[in-house]
Parts: structure tokens; C-alpha cells; sequence
């Protein structure tokens, strides 16, 4: 099998590859799991009607463990429900109750857009759950040198030129927006609310190789080293190599 950093990364045909590694792996499939937890705690926090969506599906299996999620991504795979841009959402105002996204923010090359929308179609104490990368004591160097996609840390800007939907990319996207620029997102977008920045995963999620061929964590192994990694995160959270970001839309804005 061609890793996935080769060419093709934007050919939708390449999904059923992405589902199948997500699936057969044990420790990628029980961290996607994990995640999938997240969104419904997030849920559970959001008003009762109207649309649940996740954004950037591909290859994962999110309505499966949330039947009442509907599932979207700008690639036409055959497993989503719709296929659009998240920088104009089909959608009308204050419409939409939750957005989840897993390893998406960072692939939007114009999140200004994207949270505009957010802000536009959120009903009041709708949320967003944003799970992307973290640039920690780990993630940094791996981001840096052994990852396959763009990382620019020092970038000036929140926009970056697209060269296609998942090659197009900045690593550092969402720490830039809401640690680093968190006074300025505030300031463009007052109706969205960080209501929490929750760094987590330092290692294993790079141990199981990701969506790669490839893992260094058998199957057996993922339980201890979740204990390991969650202590790990709870002490240092610096050490995270992604990050839980829940924005809540407010009703007085």
C-alpha cells in the first residue's frame, strides 16, 4: 500500500482506504472512539433542535456511534452524507446545533471564512468542537520534520494558498488562532466563545502510525499506554500533541 503522503491525497476514490486503515487498526480505531466521546459530551451540553453535523467525515465512522450525526466533506466520498465547503455552509441562520471536526481545522485555508460561518449558522449555545493538532514537546518536532504536511508555526496570517483539500495545509493552524491569537479571535468573532483548550494525546497517536500502513504500538499495548498518555497530559499539558477546542455561539451577540 502507497502511504498516504504520496500523491493522490485529494482523490476521493481513496477513501475506502482511509476507512479500512481506520478500522482495522486497533489503537487508530479506539482513538477515533475516543474522540467520538468528545463530540458527545459536547452534544450533550447543546440545545435539543436542529442540525448535527461533522465536518470533514472521510474515512471515519462518527454516525455510526452518533446515528443522529449528519456527515459532510468538501471531497465527494461515496460514505458522507453531503459534500460542500465549510467556508459556505448550506445552511441558514442559526440553523445548526453542533459542528464536530477531527484533523480538519488545519487543512481550511481560510479559517476567517469558516468561523464566519460558524458564527452565522450556530443557533445561541450551539458549539463547535474542534480536535486538531497541538503543536507540544513532541508534536512540535514530528510537525517539523517527519510529517508530511506544511507546518509554519511563525506564520503571519490564518490564511494559506490551497494546493487541494487535504494537501493544502498549515500544522500550527489552530494554536496560532486560539492560543497564540486568541485577543484577535475574540475581537473578529465575539458571538464564538472559547468555552475550553484542552490539550491531550502526547504519544500515541503517532506510535499507532496514524493513518499509515504501519504501527508501533500493538494492539495489546494501547490500554497501558492510555493510562501513560492521559496522566502524561494531565500533569504536562504542554506535552499534548492535539487539542480539544469547544467554542460556544453567544446569544447576545
Amino acid at each position: 500500500m502507497s502511504g498516504l503522503d504520496d500523491h493522490g491525497l485529494d482523490d476521493p476514490s481513496r477513501g475506502p482506504e482511509l476507512a479500512r486503515i481506520i478500522r482495522q487498526k486497533k489503537g487508530l480505531n479506539l482513538w477515533y472512539r475516543e474522540i467520538y466521546q468528545h463530540y458527545i459530551s459536547v452534544l450533550s451540553r447543546c440545545p435539543h433542535d436542529g442540525l448535527a453535523m461533522e465536518l470533514g467525515s472521510g474515512g471515519g465512522f462518527a454516525q455510526e456511534v452518533i446515528p443522529e450525526l449528519m456527515t459532510a466533506d468538501v471531497l465527494p466520498y461515496e460514505t458522507v452524507d453531503l459534500v460542500f465547503d465549510a467556508c459556505e455552509m448550506p445552511f441558514g441562520d442559526h440553523s445548526v446545533r453542533f459542528l464536530g471536526m477531527l484533523n480538519v481545522f488545519h487543512h481550511i485555508p481560510d479559517v476567517e471564512r469558516f468561523l464566519a460561518e460558524c458564527q452565522r449558522c450556530l443557533k445561541p449555545g450551539g458549539r463547535v468542537l474542534i480536535v486538531d493538532q497541538h503543536p507540544g514537546w513532541f508534536s512540535h518536532w514530528i510537525l517539523k520534520y517527519a510529517h508530511h504536511e506544511p507546518y509554519q508555526p511563525d506564520a503571519t496570517t490564518w490564511s494559506f494558498p490551497s494546493s487541494g483539500p487535504l494537501s493544502g495545509a498549515n500544522g500550527a493552524l489552530a494554536w496560532i488562532v486560539f492560543m497564540r491569537d486568541r485577543e484577535l479571535f475574540q475581537r473578529r468573532f465575539p458571538g464564538l466563545h472559547v468555552e475550553s483548550l484542552r490539550p491531550h494525546t502526547p504519544l500515541r497517536y503517532w506510535l499507532s502510525g496514524g493513518l499509515k500502513s504501519w504501527t508501533l504500538l500493538p494492539a495489546w499495548l494501547w490500554k497501558p499506554a492510555s493510562i501513560f498518555d492521559h496522566s502524561l497530559a494531565r500533569l504536562f499539558p504542554g506535552a499534548g500533541s492535539f487539542m480539544n477546542i469547544e467554542l460556544v455561539r453567544r446569544d447576545d451577540q
